[in-house]
């Protein structure tokens, strides 16, 4: 199922209700003209005072086995799993420090918006994309000799859409199932912090 649009209260523009995070991936190379293109819009991102702190480290299968190999291995069991035919995997790194060496406190909110416009590209492309928490941050660290100075965020894989009855059967009825996000009222105060939630 590759169009699933958000159940929204109020319109909002189908690339943004169109885009979500599937793991049902087709076994076919992704092209590189379209990992440029999603890096582009990661690059175009907002950033506090333009610092920019986002870095990615990109593996292609198709390009560099060996390496791929080594990134995916740095992904939690489960993540693994359903990640069989991902075609890239994607780091995304956050600089923690500015140009003066100095704390940006602003790096991972800056970093979070340049992974999702780079989401967003890969959405408008037709692409699957799904956003990973669920890796060993310092297994990637030791093998890729990432600077300290340099916080791992996250793994984004990329790939074709493929058929979500290739998945095990609780991951297949996930593809299924019904979108949802938190009720506005939870996440949107106007004028005050409510006092229900102090």
């Amino acid at each position: 199922m590759t169009h699933r649009p958000a159940s929204t209260d109020v319109e909002i523009h189908p690339l943004i209700a169109g885009r979500w995070s599937p793991r049902a991936y087709a076994d076919r190379p992704v092209a590189h003209a379209q990992v440029l293109a999603m890096l582009e819009a990661a690059r175009w991102a907002p950033s506090a005072f333009n610092a920019q702190p986002w870095r990615f480290v990109v593996f292609e299968k198709t390009v560099d086995a060996t390496a791929f190999e080594r990134a995916f291995g740095t992904l939690i069991s489960f993540n693994r799993s359903w990640n069989v035919h991902a075609q890239v995997l994607i780091a995304v790194l956050a600089d923690t420090l500015t140009s003066k060496g100095a704390v940006n406190p602003g790096a991972c909110y800056d970093t979070g918006a340049a992974a999702m416009a780079l989401l967003l590209q890969a959405h408008a492309q037709g692409l699957a994309a799904h956003a990973m928490s669920g890796l060993d941050a310092d297994a990637f660290r030791a093998a890729f000799a990432i600077p300290a100075r340099y916080e791992v965020q996250s793994m984004i894989s990329v790939a074709h859409h493929g058929d979500a009855q290739t998945l095990p059967a609780a991951l297949a009825e996930r593809e299924h199932a019904p979108r949802a996000r938190l009720p506005m009222e939870r996440i949107a105060h106007f004028g005050a912090w409510p006092e229900s939630d102090r």
